[in-house]
Order: structure tokens, then C-alpha cells, then sequence
């Protein structure tokens, strides 16, 4: 993993878009994200006991490939538009590469590069979005708390009254 501030400039979305600035883990754990490493060649013996502590119950594959994901581009679009979940976003990195970007404190952009073996979780409630790197390819396990769902509610509905995004801002913003 790492982790630095957003340079804004005209380049895709899959590019590394790397200002220079790091951003430390600690920096990261102030605006509420975790980070594990993850030794995902030996066993899930360390991804279970994350599960048992979390109380993650359910888990499955994603596969982010153009072999197959038909309309890859147009869905990496959606996966890029800025949203946050009600639930954690929990993501260990199996094979290939891809950036989190996620807002700051002040409301800057900082981008994650997860490669094999990163366990990202993103709290309930922050801003954030994903893409990949230009290979455009990575496979991932979401771990869930409950059944499997992905619900992105975007920054552009105001979301000013979701209890969801409340508590994140009161836990991690004030």
C-alpha cells in the first residue's frame, strides 16, 4: 500500500496521478481507514481471524478484467463516481493493482495504490472511489458483515440527512 495526495491534472483515471506528497498510515487511520498485509500465497489464516474480529460474515470474488467484465470502462465510471456506503468497504487485494481514492480531513483527495496482499477497510460514511491502474486489472475478496451488497450513495444526492455519513463526520471530521 501506499498512500499520497491527488494531483489533479489531465491524465485518466487509471493514472498514477501521484502529487509527491505521502500520506502516512497514520494519517490514514485519522480519517478512519485500516490497513492490513496480508500473506494471501500462505493461507487465510490472518483474513480469518480479521473476519472473526470484525464479525465479517460472508465474503466473495471480484474479478476486474476486460477478459471478464464486459463494458469494463463504463463500469469502472460508475466504480469512479464519488459515493460512500452505509457499510464498511472491505477490500483484500489477490492479484493485480488498483488505486482507493478517499477525501481527507479537508476534503482533499488522497490516493491508495492496493496491490496483492493490501486489506484496505474504509469506514461507513467517507467519500471515496475506485479505479484501476492502467493494466486494468485486479481481483479482489469483499468481505461483508452481512449478505453481500454494494449500495453507493453518491455525493452529488446531498446526503446531508444519512445517519450514516452523519456518524462518520461526527466520529472522524469534527
Amino acid at each position: 500500500m501506499r498512500a499520497y495526495y491527488y494531483k489533479e491534472d489531465d491524465s485518466d483515471m487509471c493514472s498514477p496521478h501521484d502529487s509527491g506528497t505521502p500520506i502516512n498510515e497514520e494519517e490514514l487511520s485519522r480519517v478512519g481507514v485500516v490497513y492490513y498485509q496480508i500473506d494471501v500465497d500462505s493461507g487465510m489464516d490472518r483474513i480469518n481471524d480479521i473476519c472473526a474480529e470484525r464479525n465479517y460474515k460472508s465474503r466473495d470474488i471480484v474479478r476486474i478484467n476486460r477478459e471478464e467484465m464486459h463494458e469494463l470502462d463504463a463500469k469502472l465510471d460508475v466504480f469512479f463516481t464519488e459515493h460512500f456506503h452505509e457499510d464498511e468497504e472491505i477490500r483484500l487485494i489477490l492479484d493485480g493493482c488498483g488505486y482507493f481514492d478517499l477525501r481527507s480531513s479537508d476534503d482533499k483527495w488522497i490516493r491508495i495504490l492496493v496491490e496483492k496482499g493490501d486489506l484496505l477497510i474504509l469506514p461507513a460514511g467517507i467519500y471515496h472511489r475506485f479505479t484501476t491502474t492502467q493494466d486494468k486489472r485486479i481481483v479482489a475478496m469483499r468481505l461483508f458483515k452481512e449478505n453481500p451488497k454494494w449500495i453507493a450513495i453518491n455525493r452529488n444526492e446531498n446526503p446531508v440527512h444519512n445517519p450514516f455519513r452523519n456518524d462518520y463526520v461526527s466520529q472522524y471530521l469534527s
